[in-house]
C-alpha cells in the first residue's frame, strides 16, 4: 500500500469530520454562545473526552497496536483472533465498571476538573447532571479504538477514520432539532454525545466481521488475563497512558485553572482549541494512524533501515505541512473565528479573546503535530519506558508555565504553556530516538529546511496584506466573511506550493510503501 495514498485517504475523513465539526460549533456557538452553560457542557465533556484521548486512543492503540501486528505477522490467524478475543473481553468487563463509577462519582469528578463551579451551586449541578449522561462515551470509544486498531492494523484506514462524522452528525442533529424538548436545552448536547458514541460503535461491526475478526465476546475475565499477549498489552498500556497523553492532561488542568478565571474562559480556550484540533487531527493523527501497524511490522522482522526512513517520511511530511499550518492560523485567526463562531450569542468580545487563545496556541502546533509522529517509533519498538519520562518532564514544564503566563495573559497563558510544553516534548523525543540510533535522518534536511523557510515567508506575506483589519472581519456580513476567507485560504495555498514547486518540491519525492 502506498503510504501517501492512504496518508489521502485518511486526512480526507478526517476533513469531512472537521469540516462538520465547525458546523457543529457553528450550530453550538449560535444556539449557546459562550457562557456559564456552555462552561458546564465543555466541562463535562471534557472528561469523557480527555479518557478516550489517553485510555482509548492514547495508551490502549499504542499498546495494542504493535502486539496485535506482531501476531498477525508472526502467528497463526487463529492466535491472533483469540488474542482479539481475549482483549476485547477484558476491556468491556473492565470499561462497564469504569463507566457505572465515573456515572455515580459525577460530583467528586466535576469538582476536582472544575473546582471553581463550586462557588456557583446552580452551575455546579448542571455539569454533573451533563456528566452522568456524557461519561458512558468513553466506553464506545474505547471499542470503538479496538476496532479500529484491528482494521487499521488490516490496512482498513477508511472506516476509523470516516466514524468521529457519526458525533458531529449527532451534535448538528440533536442542536438543531432536539433542543426545544430538554430542560435546560444544554442537555441535548450531552445526549448527542451518549448517541455519536454509540453509532460510531456500531459501524465498525459489519468491517470487522468481513475480516473475519469481530470479537466473541466472553465474561469469563480469569481465561481472557492468563493470555501472554493480553498481559503484554496491559504492561504497556498503564505507563502509555502518561506518555501519550500529557497533552491532555495538562488540557484539563488547564480546565482547572480556567475554572477560577473569567466567566467564558473554559470557552474560548475550547473553540480555539477546536481550531487547533483541524491540521493536528488532519495531519498529527492521521500520520500517526498508518504510521504505527507499518513500524510495528519493521519492528518485528528487524528492518531498521526501513524504520529509520518511515519515521524520516512522517518528518517530512509534518515540517511540510504543519509548519505553514501554524503560521496561518496565527494571522488568519480573527478570519476564522469570526467566520465560524461570531453568530447569535457570540460576541465580538468572545471573537478577539477566543483569538488570543489560538495565537497562542498555534506557537505549538509543530510540536503538538511532531509528538504524534515520533511517539510511535519508541512504541512500535514497545519501549515505554523513554516516552514516559519525557511525558513527565513536559508535564511539569507546563505546569510552571502555567503559573508563570496566567497572571500575565490570563487564558492565553494557558493555551501557550501547552504549546511550547508540547515543542519540548517533541525535542526530548527526538533526541531519545536519535541517542537510541534509532533514527537516522536522510540527506537533504537543510535544503529541505530552507526551501520550507523561502515558501512560509511569501505565504505569511500575502496572507497578512490580503487580510485586511480585523475590524472589518467583526462588521461584515457573514456571506462576504465566507467569500473573503475563502479567497485567503486559495491565495495562501497557492502562494505556499507553488513556491515549493519552484523550488523544486514534486509530489514524488514523498511517496513511501507501507512494510509489508
Amino acid at each position: 500500500m502506498n503510504l501517501l495514498r492512504a496518508l489521502v485517504t485518511v486526512s480526507g475523513m478526517t476533513l469531512l469530520s472537521r469540516i462538520l465539526g465547525f458546523v457543529r460549533d457553528f450550530v453550538i456557538a449560535r444556539a449557546f454562545g459562550a457562557g456559564a452553560a456552555t462552561d458546564a457542557f465543555f466541562v463535562a465533556f471534557k472528561l469523557p473526552n480527555l479518557l478516550r484521548r489517553m485510555f482509548a486512543e492514547g495508551a490502549f492503540s499504542q499498546a495494542f497496536v504493535p502486539i496485535l501486528g506482531e501476531y498477525k505477522n508472526q502467528r497463526t490467524p487463529e492466535d491472533t483472533r483469540t488474542l482479539v478475543d481475549h482483549v476485547a473481553s477484558l476491556l468491556a468487563i473492565a470499561l462497564f465498571f469504569i463507566t457505572a463509577i465515573g456515572v455515580a462519582a459525577a460530583p467528586l469528578l466535576v469538582w476536582l476538573s472544575a473546582p471553581g463551579f463550586a462557588a456557583d451551586a446552580d452551575k455546579f449541578e448542571l455539569t454533573v447532571a451533563l456528566t452522568r449522561v456524557t461519561f458512558p462515551y468513553i466506553l464506545f470509544m474505547s471499542l470503538v479504538a479496538l476496532a479500529g486498531g484491528i482494521l487499521n492494523t488490516w490496512s482498513r484506514f477508511a472506516l476509523p477514520a470516516f466514524t468521529p462524522v457519526l458525533l458531529n452528525l449527532s451534535f448538528i442533529g440533536m442542536a438543531l432539532f432536539a433542543v426545544p424538548y430538554f430542560e435546560p436545552p444544554i442537555m441535548a448536547l450531552a445526549w448527542a454525545v451518549f448517541i455519536g458514541g454509540l453509532l460510531q460503535l456500531l459501524i465498525q461491526i459489519p468491517a470487522l466481521r468481513r475480516i473475519s475478526m469481530l470479537p466473541r465476546p466472553s465474561i469469563n475475565w480469569r481465561a481472557a488475563w492468563a493470555d501472554p499477549g493480553v498481559r503484554r498489552v496491559s504492561t504497556l498500556m498503564l505507563p502509555a497512558l502518561l506518555g501519550v497523553s500529557v497533552s491532555q492532561i495538562s488540557l484539563l488542568i488547564n480546565t482547572i485553572f480556567a475554572s477560577f478565571l473569567q466567566t467564558g474562559s473554559v470557552s474560548w480556550l475550547y473553540y480555539a482549541d477546536r481550531l487547533m484540533e483541524f491540521p493536528s487531527g488532519l495531519l498529527g493523527a492521521a500520520l500517526g494512524t498508518i504510521l504505527l501497524p507499518s513500524l510495528s511490522r519493521c519492528h518485528a522482522r528487524q528492518d531498521f533501515a526501513e524504520y529509520s526512513r518511515l519515521l524520516d517520511w512522517g518528518l517530512r511530511l509534518t515540517f511540510l505541512l504543519a509548519a505553514p499550518a501554524a503560521l496561518a492560523l496565527a494571522i488568519l485567526a480573527v478570519p476564522l473565528i469570526t467566520t465560524l463562531f461570531f453568530h447569535g450569542a457570540f460576541t465580538a468580545h468572545d471573537v478577539l479573546q477566543t483569538r488570543q487563545a489560538l495565537v497562542a496556541y498555534s506557537l505549538g502546533l509543530l510540536g503538538l503535530i511532531l509528538v504524534k509522529v515520533l511517539a510511535p517509533g519508541f512504541y512500535a519498538r514497545q519501549n515505554i519506558r523513554t516516552p514516559v519520562k519525557i511525558a513527565l518532564i513536559s508535564l511539569a514544564a507546563t505546569q510552571a508555565m502555567n503559573l508563570a503566563f496566567v497572571g500575565w495573559i490570563a487564558h492565553a497563558g494557558l493555551a501557550l504553556s501547552i504549546g511550547l510544553a508540547a515543542c519540548l516534548n517533541a525535542g526530548l523525543l527526538y533526541r531519545g530516538l536519535r541517542q537510541a540510533n534509532i533514527y537516522q535522518p536522510q540527506s537533504g534536511w537543510m535544503a529541505f529546511f530552507i526551501k520550507l523557510t523561502v515558501a512560509m515567508l511569501i505565504m505569511g506575506g500575502a496572507l497578512w496584506f490580503a487580510m485586511g483589519p480585523a475590524e472589518n472581519w467583526l462588521s461584515s456580513t457573514l456571506t462576504a466573511r465566507i467569500l473573503h476567507l475563502g479567497w485567503l485560504v486559495v491565495l495562501g495555498a497557492t502562494a505556499y506550493f507553488a513556491t515549493l514547486w519552484l523550488l523544486g518540491f514534486r509530489l514524488r519525492d514523498f511517496t513511501r510503501r507501507a512494510a509489508e
